[in-house]
C-alpha cells in the first residue's frame, strides 16, 4: 500500500472489527495473537506494562495513570479502544498519536501475515502497539483490555501491575450472566506473583479475585480513599472520584514496585492536557450546559444520575443512541421522566435501529421522546429547544459522542467547542 489512508481502509474493511460489526469481530482466544507476538519477536517481553480491566472506568483509569507518568517525566505508551475521531488515538506515547508512517510501514512489512492469519482488527492493533512501544523504548506502557480479560488479546502480556476497576453486568452474551462469572473473566488478567489492585470492593465479587490471586500467589490490594480530593481541579465530576481513587492506588503500588517519584496530583489534574482524554463528562458549553459522556450501561447511567442530582438546571435534554448488546430497557426505565429523549442511530453496523430503540421504551412510562434520522440532527434538535438554564447530555455510546465531537468541529455552532 502506498498511503496511510489505503492502509487504514484495508484494516477497517478486511479485518473483523468488533466495535463496528459486533459478534463477527469478536474472536476470543489467545493463539492467534500469541503467534503474531512470536512472529514479531515478542515485543511485550521488553516492556514494563500496566494491564487494566473492568466494566466501567478502565479507560479513564488508564488515561489518569498515563498522565501522571507523563507529568513525572516518563516516556509512557498508552493503548486504548475504541477511538473517537482518529484511529491513531488508540496508540499514543506521551499523549502523541502513533505516526501514520509507522502504521503504514507495519502493515506493508507484515502484510502477508496480517492478511492470512485470520487476525481480528483488535489483535492486529495490539501487535502494532506493542511493536511501536518497543521500537520507541518507552519506560512504561499501559494497556486497556478490550473485552473481558481472560481471553482478550491484551492478555498475552505479563505486566508489572494488574488493575481491575469494577464489575458490572455488561457484555453478558460473551462474559456470563452473573457478576461472579464476569469477575472470573476479568480476573483472568491476574498473573503469577504479579500484584493486582482492585478498584472497588463489591460484595460477593471480592472472593472471586481473592481465590484467583491465592492460586497464583499474586499479592492482592484494594484501593483506598484518595487523600488529595481538595487539590483536584473543580471540573472533575464526582463519579470520576472512583477512577481517581483506583488510579492513585495503582500509582502508589507502582511507586513502591519501581522505587520512583510521581507527580500524582498535578498529573491527575492535567489528564486532558497530557492525553487524548475526552468524552467523559466533557463540558462543551455552559449556557445551556452541554455535556458529552460515553456512559452506555446500567452501572454507568446510575453514576450519571448521581452526578445530575448535584447540578441545577431547568430541563434535561438527552441525546441518545446505542449499540446492540446493551440492556436498554433498564436504562430507559432508569431515566423515566428525567428529561426529554432525542433518539437516533449512530453510524455503525451494530447500532440499534429506530424500531429496536422505540421497542425498548417501557410502555408503562410517560416518555417525552422523538426519533431523528441522525445523531447530528438529534443534537441540533435538542440545541434548538434548550434555553440557557437547561442541560443537554449526549450519551449512550462512544460512537454517539464521537459523532457529536466531529459535528462540532466541522460546523460553526452557537456553542464553543472546548475539547
Amino acid at each position: 500500500m502506498r498511503t496511510y489512508n489505503e492502509a487504514l481502509a484495508w484494516m477497517f474493511e478486511q479485518l473483523p472489527y468488533y466495535q463496528n460489526k459486533g459478534k463477527i469481530g469478536y474472536r476470543p482466544g489467545l493463539d492467534r495473537v500469541r503467534n503474531l507476538a512470536d512472529y514479531l519477536g515478542n515485543p511485550q517481553s521488553k516492556l514494563k506494562l500496566i494491564h487494566i480491566a473492568g466494566t466501567n472506568g478502565k479507560g479513564s483509569t488508564a488515561h489518569l495513570i498515563a498522565s501522571v507518568l507523563i507529568e513525572s517525566g516518563y516516556k509512557t505508551g498508552l493503548f486504548i479502544s475504541p477511538h473517537f475521531l482518529d484511529y491513531r488515538e488508540r496508540i499514543t506515547i506521551g499523549g502523541k498519536k502513533i505516526p501514520k508512517e509507522f502504521v503504514l510501514q507495519f502493515i506493508n512489512s507484515h502484510f502477508k501475515v496480517l492478511s492470512q492469519w485470520g487476525l481480528s482488527f483488535f489483535e492486529m492493533n495490539i501487535g502494532l502497539a506493542l511493536e511501536y512501544f518497543r521500537y520507541e523504548k518507552v519506560d512504561y506502557a499501559i494497556l486497556e483490555v478490550g473485552l473481558g480479560g481472560r481471553l482478550d488479546a491484551t492478555n498475552i502480556v505479563c505486566p508489572i501491575l494488574s488493575v481491575i476497576t469494577n464489575i458490572g453486568l455488561d457484555h453478558t452474551e460473551y462474559l456470563g450472566d452473573t457478576l461472579e462469572k464476569i469477575a472470573y473473566e476479568k480476573g483472568g488478567i491476574i498473573k503469577n506473583k504479579v500484584p493486582v489492585l482492585i478498584g472497588q470492593r463489591q460484595k460477593g465479587i471480592d472472593k472471586v479475585f481473592e481465590n484467583i490471586s491465592r492460586t497464583l500467589d499474586a499479592p492482592l490490594y484494594y484501593s483506598q480513599p484518595y487523600p488529595y480530593m481538595g487539590e483536584l481541579t473543580p471540573n472533575w465530576p464526582k463519579y470520576q472520584y472512583k477512577n481517581i481513587q483506583t488510579a492513585h492506588g495503582a500509582l502508589d503500588l507502582l511507586r513502591q514496585i519501581e522505587k520512583i517519584d510521581l507527580q500524582i496530583v498535578k498529573g491527575i489534574n492535567n489528564t486532558a492536557l497530557n492525553t487524548s482524554f475526552m468524552g467523559r463528562w466533557q463540558v462543551i458549553s455552559q449556557q445551556p450546559l452541554v455535556v458529552l459522556d460515553v456512559a452506555h450501561n446500567i452501572e454507568g447511567f446510575k453514576e450519571i444520575l448521581t452526578e445530575l442530582e448535584s447540578i441545577t438546571f431547568e430541563k434535561l435534554h438527552l441525546v441518545m443512541g446505542f449499540v446492540k448488546g446493551r440492556e436498554h430497557k433498564s436504562i430507559f426505565r432508569l431515566l423515566s421522566e428525567k428529561g426529554i429523549l432525542y433518539l437516533s442511530t449512530p453510524k455503525v453496523e451494530r447500532a440499534k435501529s429506530k424500531s429496536e430503540l422505540l421497542n425498548d421504551l417501557p410502555g408503562d412510562l410517560n416518555f417525552h421522546h422523538q426519533y431523528y434520522p441522525s445523531i447530528e440532527e438529534a443534537f441540533d434538535g435538542a440545541l434548538s429547544r434548550a434555553v440557557e438554564n437547561d442541560m443537554i447530555l449526549v450519551c449512550g455510546s462512544t460512537f454517539v459522542v464521537a459523532e457529536i465531537i466531529d459535528h462540532l468541529k466541522r460546523r460553526k455552532c452557537r456553542i464553543d467547542f472546548q475539547g
